[in-house]
């Protein structure tokens, strides 16, 4: 496994972040603090939530969410980037939580080791358990509207959701860094290639902007009547149709009526290439790939440990192989025949 792969002061100074830091930070801001801080639940960053000496009558006012960004896995102008994209939502009424603006800015950096943050206001909501029709297609128009906004502006410095970065890049990394076992080697790496080899050209002729990229029903909040999306951070430029699938995530005919139910709300405030249905396996498959490295780049991280104690065992790697092997039959499906999915 590897070690420190993003720098051993940053990413030790990450591990070890404290309530008297993170309340020091606050305050430079120019917040006064309680002296409260929750420690708020986050795999990938560190979140907390400190209330703060307000006298206003809006709750809300009372607690602001400070987030301090994984050292290394975004550069300052990608992280910029998912900023202007949730302040361009904000400023056409898409409901969002944006970073709060300090003179004009919402990315700091603490200067030694460097470690960049935000901070949010804190908004309350529950995710979803599952849809309505109603609710589904509703939904469906605020996915719209994310992608209207979306496709306005280009996004030079962020991923492109594609089989070259998500597949190609992560098999590079997790065989040349050791992380699958040796005897499981070999068959990892040919089944990637095989995969590799039949979604290389599935994004040919599909039009990409700026999407959210980790649109699941985590990250949907309804507050009162409406819903929210929350946690851009894994932004990234890729097809409509990542932002539906991971909703819906199901092959059988509930999940297929949802989906056409989501795309009446969607269709009814922005076109929608249905060709792009097709690429939902190649997603889920580059998705999956993609969670074994996203582990592996930090399994350093105790959190990680602790989260993932199976990662290491033969058992994960027999697993992965065996239901990305399941993956090469519908891909397999996929190229042989094209279903009409209107």
């Amino acid at each position: 496994m590897t070690k420190n792969l993003w720098g051993t002061n940053a990413t030790q100074f990450f591990f070890e972040l404290n309530p008297d830091l993170v309340l020091d930070t606050v305050e430079k801001l120019g917040f006064r603090t309680t002296g409260r801080v929750l420690t708020m639940n986050s795999m990938e960053n560190r979140v907390y939530e400190v209330e703060i000496e307000s006298d206003s009558d809006n709750p809300s006012e009372h607690s602001k969410i400070i987030k301090f960004y994984r050292p290394g896995r975004w550069t300052k102008e990608q992280i910029q980037e998912e900023h202007d994209f949730l302040l361009d939502l904000k400023e056409f009424e898409v409901p969002v939580i944006a970073p709060l603006e300090f003179e004009e800015k919402t990315l700091f950096t603490l200067p030694e080791p460097e470690l960049f943050y935000t901070v949010f206001p804190k908004q309350g909501g529950r995710a979803p358990d599952e849809f309505t029709d109603e609710e589904i297609e509703q939904v469906g128009r605020l996915l719209a509207r994310l992608h209207n906004v979306g496709s306005m502006k280009k996004a030079k410095h962020r991923l492109h959701l594609t089989p070259d970065i998500y597949l190609k890049s992560n098999l590079d990394f997790l065989v040349g860094q050791k992380i699958v076992p040796s005897h499981f080697e070999m068959t990892y790496k040919t089944t990637l290639e095989t995969i590799y080899n039949l979604t290389k050209d599935s994004f040919k002729n599909i039009t990409t902007h700026r999407i959210h990229g980790d649109c699941h029903l985590g990250n949907i909040l309804k507050r009162g009547d409406v819903f929210n999306l929350i946690d851009f951070d894994d932004m990234v430029v890729g097809p409509a149709v990542q932002d539906m699938w991971l909703l819906l995530p199901g092959r059988d005919d509930y999940a297929n009526n949802l989906r056409n139910k989501l795309l009446e709300g969607y269709t009814s405030m922005r076109d929608f290439n249905y060709e792009e249905l097709r690429l939902t396996e190649v997603l889920r498959t580059l998705r999956m790939i993609n969670y074994s490295a996203w582990i592996a780049k930090r399994f350093d991280d105790p959190a990680f440990k602790n989260a993932f104690p199976f990662f290491e065992s033969p058992s994960y790697w027999e697993g992965q192989i065996s239901d990305l092997r399941e993956q090469i039959y519908y891909l397999e499906n996929l190229s042989r025949s094209h279903h009409d999915y209107e």
